[in-house]
Order: structure tokens, then sequence, then C-alpha cells
């Protein structure tokens, strides 16, 4: 994968929108950002090849904030912020989500007033720069970053500053997700994730994913997995009176459990935060929530990818 990690230097929203803001749409698109892996090779050189083929060019952004035009975000900007949201879904074996034309030009639109005021809200008032009703509806509707569009989609996934929720993150691997919307100018960018029609069924979805996981995607910048924490989220499964264990190589290791608000990308979901160490590569993980109707018992393992 080409370097990105540089340009991450921004916080993201403290607030996300929840599923309850918004109903499900039926949206429909033809576009299609499936990546070929070769399933000749092992899972983990399947992980691999797929981080390594990410590019991190955010395409150049057309627009104008001094002229409140939108403007869009040239290829392969948008696609590359696809890939990457794909990347993840595929890990976690949910369907991969598209573009839609609508929502594209929407979240362009909320990019251009994030930017414009140099602020991020998903309920900028009309008083705001550059505001327009259709960017203030997508705001509402979408992960929203202080960064492009494709640095913005590992950010989320590490979800730095939102330990309550983990919304970002959560709303990027909910298995209804997609069709997406991808708005982004130089330094400011909306992810429009609410109200998708997608058709995975999971019944539960962990992060780090079961099976294999880069290395090189579990710390961005200045943050990490090991500080804000994994997570395990279901819309079918209340897992808050879960029990939950973690051993590495066989031998049990502390976390901080916690529940997460609901309503953002899933209804349940909690939080396990290692406490007083970290995350090893090429060590087996395994988590074991138990004191459920159905419990959940998974392993992963961080690998090098270089």
């Amino acid at each position: 994968m080409r370097s990105w990690s540089m340009v991450v230097v921004a916080l993201l929203a403290g607030c996300l929108p929840t599923e309850s803001e918004t109903p499900l749409s039926d949206t429909d698109t033809d576009t299609d950002s499936d990546t070929d892996t070769d399933t000749d090779l092992s899972p983990q050189e399947q992980v691999c090849e797929r981080w390594n083929a990410l590019e991190s060019w955010e395409g150049d952004w057309t627009g104008s904030t001094s002229e409140c035009d939108a403007g869009d975000v040239l290829d392969p900007g948008r696609q590359n912020a696809l890939d990457a949201i794909n990347f993840y879904r595929w890990l976690v074996d949910e369907p991969e989500a598209t573009l839609d034309d609508t929502r594209n030009a929407t979240a362009q639109e909320c990019a251009l007033m994030m930017d414009a005021n140099g602020s991020l809200s998903h309920n900028p008032p009309s008083s705001w720069a550059c505001y327009t009703a259709d960017g203030a509806g997508a705001a509402a509707q979408s992960n929203i970053a202080t960064t492009p569009g494709v640095a913005a989609v590992h950010l989320y996934m590490v979800d730095p500053g939102n330990e309550t929720t983990l919304g970002h993150r959560r709303w990027i691997l909910n298995p209804r997700t997609g069709p997406v919307g991808v708005g982004s100018t130089d330094a400011y960018s909306c992810l429009h994730v609410i109200g998708g029609s997608n058709t995975g069924d999971n019944s539960w979805t962990a992060f780090p994913p079961p099976g294999f996981m880069p290395m090189e995607a579990y710390s961005i910048g200045w943050s990490s997995y090991d500080a804000t924490g994994w997570s395990i989220q279901s819309s079918s499964m209340d897992l808050s009176n879960g029990e939950v264990t973690v051993t590495e190589d066989g031998a049990e290791v502390d976390v901080a459990v916690a529940t997460l608000a609901g309503g953002y990308g899933s209804s349940s979901a909690i939080k396990i935060t290692p406490q007083g160490w970290a995350a090893q590569q090429d060590a087996v993980y395994r988590v074991v929530v138990g004191g459920l109707p159905n419990p959940i018992d998974y392993e992963f393992t961080l690998i090098g990818c270089e």
C-alpha cells in the first residue's frame, strides 16, 4: 500500500450520526469496485495482496471555497476511498459497498461546507458559508473528517476520539452499508454511510477480524487499536452482558470491556481494550464472549505485509 500516514494530521468529529436519524433507502447502483484476489494464495498472502494494492492518492479537487463551488474529486480519488472501505469489509466477510452518483454529489457539498467553515458538524446551520440543504442533509448521514477522503477511511477505522461509540468504524462495517457517497476537498471529507440497502447477514462483526489483519493497518499516526479498542457489533444479539476472555498465544491477558452506545451501524456493540500490553505481530489472539445464547469465539493474528 502507498504511504498515507503522513497526511493524517487531524481529528475526527466527536459526534456521529445514528441510524435513527434517517430511514433505510432502496438506492441501487451499478458501480462495481471489486478487487480480484488470487485464490491460489494463502489467506495471509491474500490479505497482504489486497492491502498492498490500496492506493493513497486522493485525486485533485476541482472546487473552490471562495466561490462556494463544491467541484468534484478527479479519478482515481473517490475509487481509492471505496477500495479502502471494501478492503475492511472484505476482511470481515461483508458484501462490497458501491458508489452512488447522487450521494457522491451531496457528500461533495457536505465536504465543501466543512472546508469553507473550517469546522465539522452533522447539523450545520443555514448561516454557514456555502450552506446548501443537500450538503446539510448529507452531513446528517455521513462520517465526517478533517482529512481528505482516502486517508479518512483508515482513520475512521481506528476511530480516535470516539471511544464511547466507535461509530465511524461500525458504520463502515455495518452489513447494510452501501451504496455510499464520497465527497472530499483538499482538507475535509464526508462519507455518506447511513441509509444503506446492502445484503450482509452476519450475526456479529468483530474488528480486528477473525483470521488475519495487516500490522501496518493496526496503528494510524498517533493512535492504534490498542488505544481505541477492538470492537464486536451486532444488530441481532445483545452483547452488553457478554463475558469476555482474551488470550495471547494461549495465555490470558488483561482487557477492559465496555458497552458502546447503540444505533451507530449496529444496535449493540462492545469494545475490548488491552490493559498494560500491546498487540504483537504474529501472536495468536483468541477472543471468547460467553454469557450469550450463542457464544462468540474467534482468533486473529496481525501479520506483516511490507
